[in-house]
């Protein structure tokens, strides 16, 4: 049973997990410009809802609808207007917040049902993995799904935990978050995992489980279906919003979309496990061999795999790790069967992951195994050598002209970028944090302890966001080609063309368009062409225009030279003038 109040030791740790959370997450959230096409993507839907006032359905992208529910965006636009204006900043902090949230959710889940040093453990380790951290700092739905999704099963587990009685309040909202951010496998696979968890731990019959779980998906569903309803009948919606609508959520899952989305074989959640749980599943491979060495017989007993066996093994198993077992088990196998894959599909189980990693970390410090101590050195490696070579390039050992290659103006580009990072007071803190944290390893004693590994995570963590990331990413970005082009072009109206047209999944510069304020319209779509416009396409485009646009007459104004991070073509801005009728 968990407990039912915080000790002081409980309350403590959670405000060092908010404070470590907002440092490694929030502090530098603005400082890295958009460099992905998915982020302004959904950036730009909150900014057309406050520019059109409209919070159901807006037009954004020139004539495009929102591909997913609205919940992310109602938050990027309401911390946008709280702010006075949308940024970057307020773009990323619903993921940010929603991650915070997360982690501290996951530690008091898990510290009321066992102990808080394994439940710290399992919270730092899930701040502190790639695929986690990935997430929680850019502007993407999957993050903010996946802390509805996870706080809406611990909120279930819960109600189980009171036989069921009353109505799960917590749970049915966190779901309907989870649904209005992604459709409704927020709230599908939740409650499936949460009847068969009732089901196979015997608390509640096959007939109980199903009609009150159905209740659970039905509440959580209606603010989805309302939504549903109110788009539908904008004037953007109708027919096109329902196609759309079928195709993310039914014809995605069976294969059958109108453009290729993201198609890989089932192996591939296992590849984007072992990466996104990265640096632990380093820990997991170098623990084999003390976990082989515990192995007291190797001969199989394949009664154990008999289910009437498996199902009496996992009912006496402690209810934490039983649950925790089922709810990963069954998001991995849930996103086996879709021909489309992505790593951030597999969000949700990585809170049970986390709890796992801790208590394998726990496991080896008894065992006094090499495993920690070899983890924390190889980390330390990597920190020493991630600083040495930025102190190399601030001192100009390392400079642009040593790069070759098709990629040598870009990679030099990135180099002069780090080279110019001034060394403030905070930039010099940010840099020395990760090797202060390398301090317990002078002792073998603190290489043994599974925190020191997670703290030179974090340390990692913190300084690639505060100060490697902005300056490189700085450069990939098109923000300062955005910039150039607002200078150039005042208030005139700017047009788009591309030759690799998806009706379906339309491609469009979204980084530049976020930066221009939605100013950007495809050429394709206006219906009363301006008499002088500008034209912006990437290099391999603008001969293609000139053959299905005979009527206008095309000078450059502007080549940017920069490979656009949206789809990697230069982009160039041009003066098209409709030609005189004779």
């Amino acid at each position: 049973m968990a407990k039912t109040s915080l000790s002081p030791q409980d309350r403590r740790q959670t405000l060092h997990l908010i404070v470590l959370g907002v440092v490694a997450l929030v502090l530098f959230l603005g400082l890295t410009p958009f460099s992905t096409r998915g982020e302004p993507r959904e950036a730009v839907v909150a900014m057309s809802m406050l520019q059109q006032d409209n919070w159901v359905l807006p037009v954004n992208n020139g004539d495009e609808i929102p591909f997913k529910p609205p919940f992310l965006h109602w938050l990027v636009a309401a911390f946008s207007s709280v702010a006075g204006g949308i940024s970057v900043l307020t773009s990323r902090l619903p993921s940010a917040l929603g991650t915070l949230c997360l982690v501290v959710a996951t530690y008091l889940f898990f510290a009321r049902r066992r102990d808080s040093h394994t439940a710290f453990a399992a919270a730092l380790i899930l701040l502190t993995n790639f695929e986690v951290h990935r997430s929680a700092v850019t502007c993407r739905v999957d993050m903010l799904l996946a802390v509805c999704m996870v706080c809406g099963l611990y909120a279930l587990v819960a109600w189980g935990e009171r036989r069921l009685k009353g109505v799960p309040w917590l749970a049915v909202a966190c779901l309907a978050g989870a649904a209005l951010t992604k459709g409704p496998v927020g709230v599908a696979l939740p409650c499936a995992i949460g009847g068969l968890w009732f089901l196979l731990r015997g608390e509640a019959s096959l007939w109980t489980a199903l009609w009150k779980m159905t209740l659970v998906f039905v509440a959580a569903l209606l603010p989805l279906g309302l939504w549903y309803m109110a788009a539908w009948t904008q004037p953007h919606g109708g027919d096109r919003f329902l196609q759309l609508i079928y195709e993310e959520n039914v014809l995605r899952f069976t294969g059958q979309m109108t453009y290729a989305s993201h198609i890989n074989p089932w192996p591939y959640n296992i590849q984007t496990i072992v990466a996104g749980m990265a640096p632990y599943t380093l820990l997991w491979l170098l623990a084999i061999p003390t976990a082989l060495a515990g192995i007291e017989s190797w001969r199989p007993n394949w009664q154990l795999l008999w289910p009437p066996v498996l199902l009496q093994r996992f009912r006496t198993m402690h209810a934490t790790e039983a649950f925790s077992l089922l709810a990963a088990t069954v998001v991995f196998v849930f996103y086996c069967i879709p021909a489309s894959k992505r790593s951030v599909y597999l969000l949700p189980m990585y809170p049970f992951l986390a709890w796992f990693t801790a208590r394998l970390m726990l496991w080896l410090e008894r065992r006094r195994s090499y495993a920690l101590p070899s983890l924390a050195y190889l980390l330390a490696f990597v920190t020493v050598a991630v600083s040495a070579a930025f102190v190399a390039i601030q001192c100009g050992w390392v400079t642009g002209s040593m790069f070759g290659g098709k990629h040598a103006a870009e990679n030099a580009a990135y180099v002069q970028a780090l080279a110019d990072v001034p060394l403030s007071v905070l930039n010099i803190v940010i840099f020395v944090l990760p090797l202060v944290l390398l301090w317990p390893l002078r002792r073998r004693q603190g290489a043994r302890r599974p925190l020191t590994a997670v703290f030179i995570v974090y340390g990692l963590f913190v300084a690639f966001e505060g100060l490697y990331r902005p300056a490189v990413m700085t450069v990939h970005s098109d923000r300062a080609v955005a910039n150039t082009i607002a200078r150039m072009t005042g208030h005139a109206p700017i047009y788009s063309f591309r030759t690799d047209i998806c009706e379906a999944n339309r491609m469009h510069p979204f980084t530049i368009n976020f930066y221009l304020n939605n100013r950007i319209t495809p050429i394709d779509k206006v219906q009363q062409p301006a008499a002088k416009a500008y034209l912006l396409c990437g290099d391999d485009d603008v001969e293609a225009f000139k053959k299905d646009y005979p009527q206008w007459d095309v000078q450059m104004k502007y080549d940017s030279h920069h490979r656009s991070c949206d789809d990697r073509k230069v982009q160039r801005l041009y003066l098209v003038t409709q030609k005189k009728r004779p």
